[in-house]
């Protein structure tokens, strides 16, 4: 009863408020009422990792999207965006809103992958958790960086006018009927400082060279689409007739007669085969300079095509375009599976193979009771800088059920 009652004064208010009602989810309890204390040293570790993985994932894309076809679909590109991904906004930004994820280990941190496409947690970490700082009476690690999202957007769209692309039209779009989705997409709208309306994305229609807004018997016309929805999914979309209107929408950003947000080559990144990709690079001693060969063997891990591991190191499997630990398996040095992910979905997609290590132990308070779990972080990284920082609890996979821990600065 003491922790409910801890839940509803710190989650209460700001269920009422609108923009964050998703502290439970399909019935489960998901932001917890607890707080985890951290250094200012591992605060500027999260951040160092960040700046420096940043500038190797900005280095690489653009020479991707120069690579002949067999490589971007050796990567997982689908056929029907190979030319929209290859369409370059501002080479230095090569996604406005991007995360990476992050396992502490007895060797530093490891980053586990980064979600340059779609991510989320964007609630929780911006608004949330200074909340949650504010109500335990401590500082906040993520203080003042939701004006990181407004420089982004507008540096994004000011490029894009630079362009010739017309920006007056701009919508922020999701699946209407899910609620962090649609929440988070109307956040960003409104830290945007952009004149935007929103769109569920069940509304949007291509129409010859143009992409629409239905309202009633109206096509409002979209020239700038901010759009909570991967393009993996976006590649094989068809409407009722077996139009196919994903194909469509690609072929409008690739002929730049429309200006998304994420910009295309947001998507490259996303791709976990471009860590192997990496990796590669780096054990060949190729194309990086020495600054950034230490970043990579200090922060990232072997990632590879085939399984190198067997016999030697456990390993863990996953989907080039999984998400929220779909599609992911563990193994054993000597090839035992030892848990995977539950959900059919991802599992028909390509894997990489990548040196496992173990995510922290650690015991938060739930309604239920304490609760033993593991621990991932979350850095996002805004307009090519280093920004705010989130925390989930779950198992050994990390997946969409796990827990969202508030976090707070010690001392």
């Amino acid at each position: 009863m003491v922790e409910q009652n801890r839940r509803d004064a710190l989650y209460g208010p700001l269920r009422e408020e609108g923009i964050f009602t998703w502290d439970w989810m399909y019935g489960e309890e998901y932001a917890l009422a607890d707080l985890h204390l951290i250094p200012a040293s591992f605060r500027e570790e999260l951040a160092t990792a960040t700046a420096a993985l940043g500038r190797i994932f900005t280095k690489v894309t653009p020479v991707l999207q120069q690579a002949d076809d067999a490589l971007l679909l050796e990567l997982g590109v689908p056929q029907q965006a190979l030319q929209a991904v290859r369409t370059t906004v501002l080479r230095k930004l090569p996604t406005a809103i991007g995360r990476f994820d992050f396992a502490k280990t007895e060797a530093g941190l490891k980053m586990l992958e980064c979600n340059s496409d779609t991510p989320t947690g964007i609630v929780e970490a911006f608004y949330v958790n200074e909340h949650a700082c504010r109500f335990f009476g401590v500082a906040n690690p993520n203080a003042g960086m939701d004006g990181q999202l407004r420089q982004a957007f507008a540096k994004l769209l000011k490029t894009y006018r630079d362009m010739g692309y017309p920006v007056e039209h701009v919508w922020f779009s999701s699946l209407d009927w899910h609620e962090e989705d649609k929440g988070t997409t109307l956040y960003l709208m409104e830290k945007s400082g952009l004149a935007a309306r929103f769109a569920p994305l069940e509304k949007l229609r291509v129409w010859e060279d143009g992409l629409y807004v239905q309202e009633g018997d109206s096509l409002l016309p979209v020239d700038v689409l901010y759009r909570l929805h991967a393009l993996e999914k976006l590649a094989d979309e068809r409407d009722e007739d077996g139009y196919p209107t994903g194909e469509h929408v690609l072929s409008l950003i690739a002929d730049r007669k429309l200006a998304i947000i994420n910009p295309p080559s947001a998507f490259l990144i996303q791709t976990k085969a471009l860590q192997a990709l990496i990796w590669n690079l780096h054990e060949a001693g190729e194309f990086f300079t020495a600054e950034e060969h230490a970043a990579i063997e200090t922060y990232m891990l072997p990632t590879y095509f085939e399984n190198r591991f067997a016999g030697t190191d456990a390993y863990v499997t996953k989907p080039i375009f999984g998400r929220e630990g779909g599609g992911v398996a563990l193994y054993a040095a000597d090839g035992t599976l030892l848990e995977k992910d539950q959900e059919e979905f991802y599992w028909e997609q390509p894997m990489i193979y990548q040196k496992r290590v173990e995510l922290p132990e650690i015991t938060v308070q739930t309604v239920t009771g304490p609760y033993a779990g593991r621990l991932l972080w979350g850095s996002f990284w805004i307009g090519g800088e280093a920004s705010a920082i989130v925390a989930r609890v779950g198992g050994r996979i990390t997946n969409n059920l796990s827990y969202y821990l508030p976090v707070g600065m010690k001392g």
